[in-house]
């Protein structure tokens, strides 16, 4: 609502007449939307950094794109430009799109095998906690008022600037060292780093061997992924994850929970909003400790079954609430359980999936594959919904 008063004033001052219902449904659906277009433009590019720059380089240097936007959005209200808020938001998702590459990426080559699927999760767990935050921050008595809702939205300087001070300090991706680099001598001085132990001959047979197959293999380009019998399945099983992720439409809820609460009664809907941020934290904390005994595919699709039968309870609840007004309790319960549900398994697991699917040489192409599939489906989300909810 803040943001929308915001475009209707500035364009009552340019224009000397209010805006159109239409137009400022057009405009806030597109500052929804456009954030998932730069992410597509940004996941399809990762490979042309992790390969030239290296994984750690790749993360430090994507900040600028996060201080770019965080100017932009911060001065959009004094410069009375709703085109600066959608370019920011523009921006930080190039930025977001590059790191849903690079952060996954990283932690799985550096991640012992058995801990792969867990420290994968922290990945989700550090979304999350994004989410939540700025949940809490963006309430009317903090930051989500029409006087600090700039700073609100500026803020994005600050974890940006956080990752400029602490990433030099962490290593750069032994396996990268190793087979794209071959400096042997480095990858093993950062391995004994990460294992903690001196004996690290294991991890390095292990990409010795990678880095023999990738020789012997040419580079593999994204219509190579698809050409080949080796990569077709594995690529289109990165595909349907992250589909299935997007599509499930959980982002539906989180860009307009607060509207979906107000539809269904609840009378301090930003609280419920809330709620669902600190369901969603729990459960991925919860999946930390299962991914690895339960497996990937039996966790996702318990996650999906479990979406499936809450989106149901929602749409009976939304249905019959004018009938029955005590539906909004069972509203709040489904839209909290397709929250819970979504982080069991089809949260966490497309995205650390890919660098189990794929080998050194294939994966940085898989990657940007995956990442445009999953922003492409999450912008025809954020896009539609506006209009059919």
């Amino acid at each position: 609502q803040v943001i929308e008063d915001f475009y209707n004033r500035t364009w009552l001052y340019r224009y000397e007449e209010p805006i159109s219902p239409a137009t400022l449904t057009t405009l806030w659906s597109l500052s929804v939307a456009i954030f998932s277009v730069g992410g597509m433009i940004g996941s399809f590019s990762v490979g042309l950094f992790v390969n030239r720059f290296g994984r750690r380089n790749s993360m430090l240097m994507s900040n600028i794109l996060a201080f770019v936007s965080a100017v932009l959005m911060g001065f959009s209200k004094m410069a009375f430009s709703f085109e600066m808020l959608i370019l920011g938001r523009f921006i930080i998702g190039l930025y977001s799109g590059l790191t849903t590459g690079f952060v996954p990426m990283y932690v799985g080559e550096v991640s012992p095998t058995a801990l792969r699927g867990a420290l994968g999760t922290f990945h989700q767990l550090g979304i999350v906690l994004g989410i939540l935050i700025a949940q809490v921050f963006g309430l009317d008595l903090i930051m989500g008022n029409d006087s600090l809702w700039p700073l609100l939205l500026g803020f994005i300087f600050v974890p940006a600037l956080l990752q400029c001070i602490i990433l030099p300090f962490a290593p750069e991706s032994p396996r990268f060292l190793l087979i794209n680099r071959n400096e042997e001598n480095k990858a093993k001085s950062v391995l004994k780093k990460l294992r903690g132990t001196t004996d690290v001959s294991s991890d390095l047979q292990e990409m010795k061997e990678e880095s023999r197959q990738m020789m012997r293999e040419k580079k593999v380009t994204i219509m190579e992924l698809f050409r080949s019998p080796m990569y077709r399945q594995p690529i289109l099983i990165a595909i349907v994850l992250q589909l299935s992720q997007q599509l499930s439409g959980i982002n539906a809820v989180f860009y307009y929970s607060t509207s979906i609460f107000e539809k269904s009664g609840v009378e301090q809907p930003v609280y419920a909003t809330i709620g669902s941020g600190v369901v969603n934290t729990a459960f991925t904390v919860v999946s930390l400790f299962v991914v690895e005994r339960a497996g990937r595919r039996t966790l996702h699709l318990i996650g999906l079954a479990g979406m499936a039968g809450c989106a149901i309870l929602m749409t009976i609840a939304l249905t019959l609430l004018d009938q029955m007004p005590w539906m909004s309790y069972l509203s709040i319960v489904a839209i909290f359980g397709f929250v819970a549900f979504f982080e069991i398994g089809p949260g966490p697991i497309p995205w650390f999936i890919v660098a189990e699917l794929f080998s050194q040489g294939p994966r940085p192409a898989a990657f940007a594959v995956a990442g445009l599939s999953n922003w492409t489906s999450n912008f025809i989300v954020g896009m539609g919904f506006q209009y059919i909810a």
